[in-house]
């Protein structure tokens, strides 16, 4: 698979998407979704579930991308553990709040990079499994 995270990181840069739509809509065709249907699903999910407190909204992208490709709530939450762990390894944290540096001032990433991060997990997620 030809790598789709500069697009994601492109979209959420341009403005028109937050950070769950950067990383749905990149692979909404993977997913059998037109992107206005995508768009709709993952609009909420925005600066940590719309209010910086939950989970990245570029993970919650990938594991929209994930249910709706696996069909199956086992295995896309298998896939989400491991796609999490491997996040918060690689930048401190999956959520919002300490990604952003709220209250500490010290950003951990740039929402472009988490973008970019969680569609490179979400692309290693798909590899793996296409074998399936």
């Amino acid at each position: 698979m030809v790598s789709r995270a500069e697009e994601a990181a492109q979209r959420k840069s341009s403005g028109k998407y937050n950070c769950a739509q950067a990383v749905a809509c990149t692979y909404c065709d993977l997913a059998g979704c037109d992107e206005e249907t995508m768009a709709s699903i993952t609009a909420a999910f925005g600066t940590g579930m719309g209010n910086m407190q939950g989970t990245c909204g570029a993970l919650i992208g990938a594991a929209v991308v994930t249910g709706m490709i696996r069909h199956d709530r086992n295995a896309a939450r298998s896939a989400m553990k491991g796609m999490m762990d491997a996040f918060a390894l690689r930048n401190g944290s999956v959520t919002c709040r300490d990604l952003k540096g709220i209250g500490t001032g010290k950003p951990l990433r740039s929402c472009n990079d988490c973008v970019a991060d969680a569609a490179k997990l979400l692309e290693s997620y798909l590899e793996e499994s296409s074998g399936q």
